[in-house]
């Protein structure tokens, strides 16, 4: 018996869908570590090369974010008219399993490492359920190591990306990972992490992990990052922004090689902040935090969210004048997207805000609902040009080359990020 494991692309035309840096799905090589061994794996990623129907896989494992949705029920149905099995997974179906079970024979809800290897024993046995619900949340220490070597040949020039933790102990209005992981936070066993990063740095130094806030738990970050010291890593990940109040624990990331961070700033105003359940942002204290992230050798990937309730057209201009004072090695700025599953869903809708539920367009590029302080218009033709300034030649020359051990990943980052821009559709 044979698992195709498929990763829908992005739509092309969009800034994800153009963007030339492409990591694999850690989480379907998550679900190849428990598959048992009698199962022949393959894995493809719709974003690096199309998707041929004519396989000999018996079933198809598709996982989708609610941007990637449409494409992924486009690939479902292909298989399926073509008689093949269609399982899916993923934030998006586990938010819609009614919607996702028109486009599959099954849906897995929730963290699939639990209820998978019971699935294929269904699957070989003929009594497929139609959906798969986890009844808790999974031991985090029998968690494998990703089964990453079914990442060969797929084409991504990455692919060291690791987790560490599941779950945020935030709840931001926004997110969805509370709704998918809980805000219980859960960590690996420390001695299980180390042995997996000195198996990585054997393909690459550089390490991304997917963690959602690497740095929740000083008392397991601080043993964490002394055991990665001296390995020769460079690394990625996430942190808030008041991460640079602990001066011991940044110290200690940076020693341990960390050289960037995504840092969700979301707003520059505290009222704002306080709104979307952000308890942990102090705006007034950016440039400092800023300051404190670079002085320890880390760099930013800052995260504003445009169009929350407070904001006005000046946002935009405001925005950009704080990222490059502050020489914000890069940034990226979301719209306000009312994901499935999440609070500010549950409040838009409410409120009758909601006036585009054609998820392709849930991209974090496009208004899919009407603002309180601007026009949809204004709050459109805003975000597409903040893009455009902030990754301008000039921007980029202000910001990013100076003498910095980070400019060695945000330097292509940026250009990256341009190329991607100039390349999008315009925004209809």
């Amino acid at each position: 018996m044979k698992i195709l494991f498929l990763s829908p692309g992005w739509p092309k035309g969009r800034l994800w869908g153009e963007l030339g840096f492409k990591f694999p799905t850690l989480s379907l090589a998550a679900l190849a570590a428990v598959t048992p061994l009698k199962w022949d794996v393959a894995f493809h990623d719709d974003a690096i090369r199309p998707v041929s129907f004519d396989t000999d896989a018996d079933l198809i494992a598709l996982t989708a974010m609610t941007a990637q949705a449409n494409r992924a029920y486009q690939l479902a149905d292909g298989f399926r008219q073509r008689g093949k099995t269609v399982v899916m997974g993923g934030f998006h179906a586990s938010n819609l399993p009614d919607e996702a079970l028109s486009h599959a024979d099954s849906i897995v809800v929730g963290e699939g490492e639990l209820v998978w290897p019971r699935l294929l024993e269904d699957f070989c046995n003929g009594v497929l359920r139609p959906i798969y619900r986890s009844e808790g949340l999974i031991d985090i220490n029998q968690i494998p190591p990703a089964r990453r070597e079914i990442f060969k040949g797929s084409g991504h020039f990455f692919t060291n990306t690791i987790q560490t933790t599941r779950g945020c102990p935030f709840d931001c209005e926004f997110c969805s990972v509370t709704s998918f992981y809980g805000r219980k936070y859960r960590k690996r066993p420390l001695e299980h992490v180390l042995a997996e990063l000195e198996q990585l740095r054997k393909v690459n130094s550089f390490v991304f992990f997917v963690d959602d806030n690497i740095v929740a738990d000083r008392n397991y970050a601080l043993p964490l990052f002394a055991g990665m010291k001296g390995m020769g890593l460079k690394w990625l990940s996430h942190a808030p922004i008041d991460f640079a109040e602990d001066q011991e624990l940044l110290k200690a990331a940076g020693e341990s090689g960390c050289i960037g961070m995504f840092v969700g700033f979301e707003s520059l105003n505290q009222e704002s902040l306080i709104a979307m359940g952000k308890v942990t942002n102090n705006a007034p204290l950016y440039r400092d935090y800023a300051r404190q992230f670079r002085d320890n050798g880390i760099g930013i990937l800052g995260s504003f969210v445009m169009g929350c309730d407070g904001d006005t057209p000046a946002v935009f201009e405001q925005t950009l004048r704080f990222c490059e004072d502050t020489r914000l090695e890069a940034a990226i700025f979301p719209v306000l997207t009312p994901y499935p599953g999440t609070k500010v869903r549950q409040r838009l809708e409410a409120e009758g805000r909601i006036f585009n539920n054609n998820w392709q367009d849930y991209d974090m590029e496009h208004v899919t609902f009407f603002p309180k302080g601007m026009s949809v218009r204004q709050l459109q033709e805003g975000y597409d040009q903040l893009c455009h300034s902030f990754y301008s030649f000039g921007s980029i020359y202000r910001r990013v080359f100076k003498l910095h051990r980070s400019v060695q990943v945000f330097g292509p980052m940026n250009i990256g990020f341009r190329s991607a821009i100039r390349k999008k559709k315009p925004t209809v």
